[in-house]
């Protein structure tokens, strides 16, 4: 068989053998749950009061609970009012002096909506929520870390596993070497983005049914869709370094070593997108640097601060620095793949590249 038709035949079989394993179910359902939940909890979180009794003498302050976006609930006097309070018809009332009156704790929201405030006006109004400023952010940087982090173990321990029960020596003589590394690291760019997929579909069912505002889509859809591209030439960049760092390893126990740069190389960025993300220059120099670039450009195009021009130049980058990833990590599996009698160090598998060619 072709080359093509091997990584083809090599990534089906990682997929059905990844759809089994009791680590990526729970990973899956893990991410589902945090996605329910954030949609979730907010709103079971909730306990400003909606349902705002007045009575007679404080009909003067309904327009303004109106506006506030409470419902106001007529009561035909100041007793009443308290005692729909008091019955849970109501999560608060505003009775004569005016006075608001609550259950337990002061009705926050109805005291908001009736205090008065000097007027404001803003130089360079931003029509995003600073919520959503701060989450989306966040989150974009979260899902390539996690998703580059936890599948990027997963092809190492996969590599080294093979090695260790020695399954490996049949499928190389079955099959290229870069056949079987593409496959692998193709199933798992496929698995990557079908989790993203279905916790993304997941949340926005969530934030549909709970009531909660989706306008807040149109303002993300720059970001999302460069996000993309930025994700795919990233998680392939790394995904072959970590193939290249399992094959490094013999056994499990050797796997910590072998991948902890890799690890700092996927938290360093992560750390520094997060903590600079208020720092226009940093974002900037972040995003042209590939490690770091899938995070910081998709953040910047969400924030409007960039160029049109920028991230063409930033993926042009990435795509030629996972190129050059490509190749040594190709180069560090091929060279390490068949040496199962101890762990490999980077430069025994650098020069034994023939091994297998």
């Amino acid at each position: 068989m072709t080359t093509l038709e091997a990584a083809r035949l090599v990534a089906a079989r990682e997929i059905k053998v990844k759809i089994r394993d009791k680590t990526f179910l729970f990973s899956t359902v893990f991410f589902l749950l945090i996605a329910i939940g954030s949609i979730a909890l907010p709103i079971l979180l909730d306990d400003d009061p909606q349902n705002v009794a007045v009575s007679p003498t404080a009909a003067a302050s309904a327009g303004a609970l109106t506006r506030a976006g409470l419902t106001v609930v007529p009561a035909g006097s100041d007793a009443q009012a308290a005692q729909l309070v008091r019955d849970g018809d109501a999560d608060a009332a505003v009775v004569g002096g005016p006075k608001v009156l609550g259950l337990d704790e002061a009705p926050r929201a109805v005291v908001q909506a009736l205090s008065e405030s000097p007027p404001v006006e803003l130089l360079e109004p931003d029509d995003r929520d600073p919520f959503v400023s701060f989450l989306v952010p966040f989150v974009l940087a979260f899902i390539f870390f996690t998703t580059s982090l936890t599948f990027g173990l997963q092809i190492a321990q996969s590599v080294t596993e093979e090695k260790a029960t020695r399954i490996v020596e049949i499928l190389v003589a079955s099959v290229p070497v870069r056949a079987l590394l593409a496959g692998k690291v193709a199933a798992m760019t496929l698995l990557a983005f079908g989790q993203i997929a279905l916790i993304s579909l997941v949340a926005f069912a969530g934030m549909r049914l709970g009531g909660v505002d989706t306008s807040i889509v149109s303002l993300i859809l720059p970001a999302i869709g460069w996000f993309l591209p930025f994700f795919i030439l990233g998680f392939v960049m790394l995904a072959t370094l970590w193939a290249g760092a399992g094959a490094l390893a013999a056994r499990q126990e050797d796997l910590a070593g072998v991948s902890a740069p890799l690890q700092m190389i996927v938290m360093i960025p992560f750390f520094l997108t997060i903590f600079l993300s208020d720092n226009p220059l940093a974002m900037k120099v972040l995003s042209y640097i590939p490690l770091s670039a899938p995070l910081a450009m998709p953040i910047r195009a969400f924030t409007g601060d960039l160029a049109p021009w920028e991230p063409y130049v930033s993926l042009l980058i990435l795509a030629l620095s996972a190129a050059a990833m490509l190749g040594v990590g190709a180069r560090l599996y091929e060279g390490s793949l068949l040496r199962t009698n101890g762990r490999t160090s980077f430069a025994t598998a650098w020069r034994s590249r023939s091994l297998v060619n």
